[in-house]
């Protein structure tokens, strides 16, 4: 392939263009934010898991309160009803008015059980309301976190996008003034050699695969006309010659 010196020229003006834009995106893939945001992430939902089931376990013992205290008010309203029964004297059997005082002294043992049940679920409970208040501020905490991460990615994102499209805009105006059969080889080589497609010689090495010619090669260079297209014969990019390629 034979290509005019200045076109040839243009190819490293390209790639450095192309090198560029891949650097643009490698730290768009690789801003510190997004790591940062995954465990904020990661964070915020085990966070969000621990208040559901905090609040859970708050419901169910708010319940239990309410039905050990309804339980002592019904032991409480049984005995009290006994106990008028006594006072107003409608009892005048002997046996009766025996087993109503063991029933009041057996509510009376059952009410303070039941009170000391209402006391030990209050304290839980106590503990329940201050979980969930804990986690909760935590999660509070854990979203603003999180948004203050995700606005730092989306401003470095937006300068980087910005960089890339200005430097799309100078790929375009040197693209455009490349032959199209050099542009598909270089293109080619491009994505077969990890992004580099077109390499500068510097004296007598290749600096796209830093591989130095021995004097033969060399030589063997210089005589090629100046508008044949070169390939390294190490790694098969173009390789370009400059001012300082010694040619």
């Amino acid at each position: 392939m034979n290509a005019a010196p200045a076109d040839q020229i243009r190819l490293l003006d390209l790639q450095a263009i192309d090198s560029r834009l891949d650097q643009l995106a490698h730290r768009r893939r690789t801003l510190p934010e997004h790591a940062e945001i995954e465990k904020a992430a990661a964070d915020h939902t085990a966070l969000k898991d621990l208040v559901i089931a905090a609040q859970a376990q708050l419901g169910d013992t708010q319940r239990e309160q309410t039905k050990a205290e309804q339980d002592v008010e019904q032991v409480r309203t049984r005995a009290a009803r006994n106990q008028q029964r006594m006072d107003s004297g409608a009892v005048t059997s002997p046996k009766d008015l025996e087993n109503l005082q063991h029933e009041i002294g057996s509510l009376a043992k059952r009410q303070a059980d039941l009170e000391d049940v209402v006391l030990e679920v209050m304290e839980r409970l106590e503990s329940a309301e201050t979980r969930v208040t804990e986690l909760t501020a935590r999660l509070e905490h854990s979203t603003v976190v999180l948004k203050e991460a995700e606005g730092r990615r989306d401003a470095q994102l937006a300068e980087l996008d910005a960089d890339a499209e200005k430097v799309k805009r100078d790929r375009e105006a040197v693209a455009a003034v490349i032959p199209a059969d050099l542009m598909k080889l270089y293109l080619r080589l491009r994505e077969q050699q990890g992004g580099v497609g077109a390499a500068r010689l510097y004296q007598r090495r290749c600096e796209g695969c830093r591989t130095e010619f021995s004097i033969t090669e060399f030589n063997a260079i210089k005589a090629e006309p100046s508008d044949k297209v070169l390939r390294c014969e190490n790694c098969g990019r173009i390789l370009i010659r400059t001012g300082e390629s010694g040619v």
